[in-house]
């Protein structure tokens, strides 16, 4: 398929956090268009996986030639472990949902890394309509449930959450997409999201960036801080809640651990 994306305002280009919020819309816009191709089942994640890749790569090479890139659709070049900016994308988070149509439960991720730490990033939620940015940090609503939420995986929770959530009185909510299921505490369809099945830096890079501005809590499951752009990029765990949640949650994880 052939896909226009247009050419950002230069304000855009200019400021990173608009850029990353502009390339996770457009990125969403373009898996949309293939959403309609007619296509199902792995033929369907395969060619949302190829066409978002080659899309953000494009528009990478394009606006920020000077960055490396790390996708998770792509080679790792080890290059980006001495570059000053770092880009972490995951061109299409919840490939599953993305192949069963009308789900709305998958993402596009867009971070930047700079000096250490995440300095911007974006999540689209293209079947919503919806993009989470930095650059326009989100208000998490007042909490309109009078027991707390626990976003998991839709087909098997890990034993760990489901006796955290006894622990709290919690009641697990169901959903795709690791960050769908960070921007549901953003958007108060959760409270907490805790993780511990294994990941990768592209699967938390972008919501975690957007869950820090939003101002909520994020960690490792042992309360240490998430680091990115390392050499080996497996971050196989995760903790992003409302901050009234974190010690109670951290408590559980130090006493029970996460192997149950």
């Amino acid at each position: 398929m052939t896909f226009d994306a247009g050419t950002p305002a230069p304000e855009v280009v200019a400021d990173d956090h608009a850029l990353a919020a502009w390339l996770a819309e457009v990125a969403g816009r373009c898996l949309l268009e293939v959403r309609q191709e007619g296509l199902t089942g792995k033929e369907l994640k395969d060619a949302g996986d190829r066409a978002a890749h080659e899309l953000l790569m494009g528009l990478l090479a394009e606006h920020r030639p000077q960055d490396a890139v790390l996708s998770e659709e792509g080679k790792d070049d080890k290059a980006r472990l001495g570059a000053d900016k770092v880009w972490i994308v995951d061109p299409l988070d919840g490939t599953r949902e993305f192949s069963e149509p009308p789900r709305d439960d998958w993402a596009v991720h867009v971070a930047l890394w700079q000096g250490g730490d995440l300095i911007a990033g974006a999540v689209a939620q293209p079947a919503l309509g919806e993009t989470f940015s930095t650059g326009n940090p989100p208000v998490v609503p007042p909490r309109t449930s009078t027991r707390p939420r626990i976003a998991v995986s839709r087909s098997r929770p890990p034993a760990f959450v489901e006796a955290l959530a006894a622990e709290l009185d919690a009641e697990l909510v169901p959903m795709g997409s690791a960050g769908v299921k960070m921007m549901s505490v953003v958007r108060d369809v959760a409270d907490a999201y805790v993780h511990a099945g294994g990941q990768y830096e592209w699967d938390s890079a972008a919501p975690v960036a957007v869950a820090r501005s939003a101002g909520l809590f994020t960690s490792r499951v042992d309360g240490s801080d998430l680091i990115y752009n390392q050499d080996d990029v497996y971050l196989p765990d995760v903790i992003v809640c409302r901050p009234e949640l974190s010690d109670q949650i951290l408590a559980f994880i130090d006493s029970h651990g996460t192997d149950g």
